[in-house]
């Protein structure tokens, strides 16, 4: 999903990145996109750095994080935000500003016949002060697009973590088994296109202090960045 910088929208559009350009599809959604065959009408296009990127998914009907492919927990759909996003100073917060915790993840995106149909970034931010699962129902980071399974090969991915430019994280997630993920979320209920199945933390990055920027990077998906509230 993206806007043009001179033109900013709360929703955004559907657009498909090719190299330096951003194609505008006519898709209301990414969900809407996969299931109506993963084609769409091309409209406008607009040069990649003239765009404002925001969170691929709106409004998933469900978000699973797994630690391993054979337990999960639920997590906060609305707690969505996207790239650029400021977290940790939420409209009704009771809780004072401090230091976050981020745990960076991989998340699939079902399509429309239930299968895993893409893959992007998702920073898990956590509140050391809150118990769980509150302490992770304010911001989900997701971003800064979602990759075809066709293309991204899912074996031996690198993140690159920074927090204020110094690498905090440099690892590969690997050995998480998708499919057996996807067969457990699946079992006695319905995927539905969107839904998004996060896999395990590759680690905790704790002490993300206020002002502090945040950027997870993969290649093949791009840099999800983000800054903790000040």
């Amino acid at each position: 999903m993206f806007h043009p910088v001179d033109h900013p929208m709360k929703r955004g559009w559907v657009g498909r990145i090719d190299g330096e350009h951003v194609t505008q599809l006519a898709a209301q959604t990414l969900q809407a996109f996969f299931t109506g065959g993963a084609s769409a009408r091309e409209h406008a296009v607009y040069p990649l750095g003239g765009v404002c990127l925001l969170a691929p998914v709106l409004n998933p009907s469900s978000v699973r994080i797994f630690e391993d492919q054979h337990s999960f927990a639920f997590a906060n759909p609305a707690a969505i935000v996207g790239p650029g996003a400021c977290v940790g100073k939420n409209p009704g917060d009771t809780v004072s500003q401090g230091a976050l915790a981020l745990l960076p993840r991989v998340a699939g995106m079902i399509g429309a016949d239930g299968e895993i149909a893409g893959f992007t970034l998702l920073a898990e931010w956590r509140r050391s002060k809150l118990a769980p699962p509150k302490d992770r129902d304010f911001a989900l980071g997701l971003g800064p697009v979602v990759v075809t399974t066709g293309e991204l090969a899912t074996d031996n991915l690198e993140i690159l973590v920074r927090v204020d430019g110094d690498e905090r994280l440099r690892a590969r997630f690997d050995g998480f088994d998708w499919e057996a993920a996807r067969k457990l979320a699946a079992d006695g209920t319905t995927l539905r296109a969107g839904d998004l199945l996060a896999g395990p933390s590759l680690t905790t990055l704790g002490d993300v202090v206020p002002g502090s920027s945040a950027a997870l990077e993969l290649a093949g998906i791009g840099v999800l960045a983000q800054t903790v509230a000040s």
